[in-house]
């Protein structure tokens, strides 16, 4: 299931790029089971969709929610330390989103060359020269960070939409990968500010096993739409990075000279 539209631009990347980022992921012990099975997920950080699981710590997130089907979010249910993050038992019939959002992290970056790669491999179209018209320094470069993950599992049959729940970025499947057809690739919208995110690039890492992973990208177009090439029997993890002048909402005392907020969102195709 490889055919695209020509509008969709896609480039196939080499995974061994050596740049100093971590993605942020949602990935569920299985994306597919049944009304009354234990729902288990972990959170997950690491590069090219291989990482390390996080225990459930309130003060590490925002926000950690579960909708199923279409009724509104509702907590994830679970105790400190708890490894996998998320572990409950999902009765209904449908498809479920996972929705994560972690507090605010602080780097300070170690080289000036580890900062631009870093802008570069996450596209940040003019991050550096709006770094020396703000007469920023190219030394101990402060940023601020959080994570917006979502994950996609069907429970049952998995019918159902995904959708927006108004996360300040976030990626929203506009086809069920569980029950839509896929033959032409997998329809998703990026959003920023609850506005679709026009000309934006979303990496696209996929997986059928531990030695087994790729990465390509798409670009969206005018109206923040792409469409992502899927294969059955694959895992999928779409990224994509917001990069802002650090919001006056902020209550830090560290003072960042840039903000960067991450769309992530994880599901399966089936296998056929």
């Amino acid at each position: 299931m490889k055919l695209l539209p020509a509008a969709t631009a896609i480039v196939l990347i080499i995974l061994a790029a050596p740049v100093a980022a971590h993605e942020f992921w949602i990935e569920a012990d299985d994306y597919t089971i049944a009304p009354g099975d234990q729902l288990s997920a972990s959170l997950m950080v690491g590069q090219d969709f291989h990482g390390s699981s996080y225990a459930y710590i309130p003060v590490n997130f925002h926000r950690f929610d579960l909708a199923i089907g279409g009724e509104d979010p509702h907590p994830v249910p679970g105790r400190i330390g708890d490894r996998p993050a998320l572990q409950t038992e999902i009765e209904a019939d449908g498809l479920v989103t996972i929705i994560h959002v972690t507090r605010d992290y602080e780097l300070t970056w170690d080289t000036w060359r580890e900062f631009t790669d870093f802008v570069e491999h996450k596209a940040g179209a003019g991050v550096l020269e709006a770094h020396a018209q703000q007469g920023y320094p190219q030394e101990d470069v402060r940023e601020v960070y959080t994570r917006y993950g979502k994950a996609l599992v069907a429970v049952g049959e998995g019918a159902g939409d995904d959708r927006a729940f108004g996360l300040p970025t976030e990626i929203v499947a506009r086809e069920n990968p569980y029950t839509g057809d896929l033959t032409d690739g997998l329809d998703v919208r990026l959003y920023y500010d609850e506005e679709p995110r026009a000309d934006a690039r979303i990496e696209v890492f996929s997986k059928s096993g531990p030695d087994d992973t790729r990465l390509e990208t798409v670009r969206t177009d005018a109206e923040g739409r792409a469409t992502i090439p899927v294969e059955a029997g694959r895992t999928y993890l779409l990224n994509a990075v917001v990069f802002r002048q650090p919001s006056e909402e902020l209550d830090l005392a560290f003072d960042p000279m840039w903000e960067t907020l991450w769309a992530s969102l994880t599901f399966a195709v089936p296998a056929d």
